[in-house]
């Protein structure tokens, strides 16, 4: 895979951190800048990102739309007795997934569960960029290390924190390799506050200890809400029929902040595909948004 597709997850064991938004509009944005892009989605349970998939595709059905499309997978969990055959059989659907798209899309990007699985490690041990939204919230830190309340320094990481920590370091021991991990700030509140700015600070310091980078996300706005049934973003061309309605300036302002958060995470600069004009041009496919079929033993 070193040589094909650079891979984003976007993973948080926090839940309603604002992940799968993250990962979709992430996915959309680099359609429209002319890439080739496959999306996986490893939450079995609440499977967020593929409903914004299918809502998108069934809206631009509906309305005669031609938009662009991510080749889509959904990774099942498997449910056998035995833990050991459930890994192997994810692994198997995970390598399929992959290896389908590795040589064709220029970018994969992968969303996560709020908890950890087996697919959750592989999907982090994959990643070439890992962006991990956190809400701009005091309590919410607690999932990247303890916070001593005195100092505000970290003092034990969280589970997920040694998690990304393993990850990164297996990753350099293959490949000599580091995985770019980044903080995002997110549902960052309108006006300024003590807390807001305790909550910079307690996540440079967080950055810091971890060797990551710190990185502004979205403002807390109805508007994604509402896009979701339509399966739009921010992204998608301002236009009423397009979006169920008249883009308001909270569409705008968060264009605005996806745009700045894209910008923050480098990303490797690529010739655009002529495979995402075509798929562009194809509209809607069933085809290309699918659930990996789970094996027996």
């Amino acid at each position: 895979m070193r040589q094909g597709a650079h891979v984003i997850v976007v993973g948080n064991e926090k839940g309603g951190s604002g992940k799968s938004t993250t990962a979709f509009h992430l996915a959309i944005h680099l359609l429209y800048q002319g890439y080739s892009v496959a999306s996986i989605d490893v939450d079995g349970r609440q499977q967020t990102m593929t409903h914004y998939v299918r809502n998108r595709r069934n809206w631009a059905r509906e309305k005669a739309l031609t938009l662009p499309h991510t080749t889509h997978f959904h990774l099942p969990v498997a449910r056998g007795d035995s833990v050991r055959e459930n890994h192997k059989v994810e692994f198997d659907l995970f390598r399929q997934a992959v290896v389908e798209v590795e040589h064709k899309a220029d970018f994969v990007v992968i969303d996560t569960p709020g908890f950890d699985t087996n697919l959750t490690r592989l999907a982090h041990s994959l990643a070439d960029t890992l962006i991990t939204p956190v809400n701009d919230s005091l309590i919410d830190l607690n999932v990247m290390a303890q916070i001593d309340p005195s100092s505000g320094e970290p003092r034990e990481l969280s589970h997920y924190a040694r998690l990304v920590q393993r990850a990164r370091s297996e990753r350099l021991a293959i490949d000599g390799r580091n995985i770019d991990w980044v903080l995002v700030r997110n549902r960052i509140s309108m006006l300024s506050s003590r807390n807001m700015r305790q909550v910079q600070l307690t996540l440079e310091k967080i950055a810091l200890r971890l060797g990551c980078r710190l990185a502004d996300g979205i403002a807390e706005r109805v508007i994604f809400r509402s896009l979701f049934a339509t399966g739009m973003t921010v992204f998608d061309p301002l236009d009423d029929e397009l979006l169920g309605g008249m883009p308001t300036s909270s569409h705008l302002s968060a264009r605005q902040e996806y745009r700045a958060l894209v910008a923050a995470l480098n990303l490797p600069e690529r010739q655009a595909s002529a495979r995402a004009d075509s798929r562009k041009a194809e509209g809607a496919s069933d085809a290309d948004s699918r659930t990996l079929a789970q094996t027996d033993g």
